[in-house]
């Protein structure tokens, strides 16, 4: 084999080795776009999720706040309704109380009224000897009628007339502009045994106390159209 045979043999091989460089370069190539495009699309599509869920968790904290939002408006508006159903139920009971004044004035019907209140007040104590606190406007209302009052209550307990003392201290007077804020009393009696263990409030404040609270759930009902729990 000559030299020029040699020669291109050799540049035989050579293209052959760079040839097959070239291929191997495109193969490493290809496969290194590929799986750079495979990585590139890996991290696009976590940054994506990543994306998603923060704006999912934003989306619940908005969601969270607005129901939160939305509770504490409707808690203060059923405040400001009870408030005001409070509010209308208070002045009520306060325009009864000034007409309970006006009982007194009636100066026949209100003596009968403390018959009736006396007699009550002996047959809920049932003790033969009572201390019994009145106003001191009502002293002589009660003078008059504790005989009959006595009497009665007697006959409806079957016992003999039971002692009433009458106590110098007396209840507050009614309520005026001059003692708006002190201890008053719009009249009727306070019975108690005598070692004042047992005490009945009959007065026309504590009645009206009494029945309030009876008929309250009834005049929600008239007043808002149901029943307070």
């Amino acid at each position: 084999m000559n030299d020029a045979d040699v020669s291109k043999q050799i540049q035989q091989m050579v293209r052959f080795i760079r040839q097959e460089a070239e291929e191997k370069a495109n193969e490493i190539s290809v496969s290194a776009e590929e799986e750079f495009n495979i990585e590139k699309l890996q991290l696009v599509e976590a940054e994506k999720k990543k994306i998603r869920q923060e704006y999912e968790r934003k989306e619940k904290q908005v969601q969270v706040r607005k129901r939160i939002e939305y509770s504490m408006q409707l808690n203060a508006s059923r405040l400001k309704v009870l408030q005001a159903q409070d509010d209308l139920v208070s002045s009520m009971k306060e325009a009864a109380s000034k007409e309970l004044l006006r009982v007194s004035h009636h100066h026949h019907t209100y003596e009968h009224l403390l018959k009736d209140l006396i007699v009550q007040s002996l047959l809920r104590l049932k003790e033969p000897s009572v201390l019994l606190r009145c106003r001191k406007d009502d002293l002589h209302f009660v003078q008059s009628v504790l005989h009959s009052a006595k009497e009665e209550y007697a006959l409806k307990a079957k016992v003999h007339p039971p002692e009433i003392i009458v106590d110098h201290i007396h209840l507050p007077a009614a309520p005026s502009h001059h003692n708006a804020h002190g201890p008053s009393c719009s009249g009727g009696v306070v019975l108690a045994s005598r070692d004042g263990k047992i005490v009945f409030e009959n007065t026309l404040d504590a009645r009206l106390d009494v029945v309030f609270r009876k008929k309250l759930p009834e005049i929600r009902k008239n007043l808002f159209g149901q029943v307070a729990a």
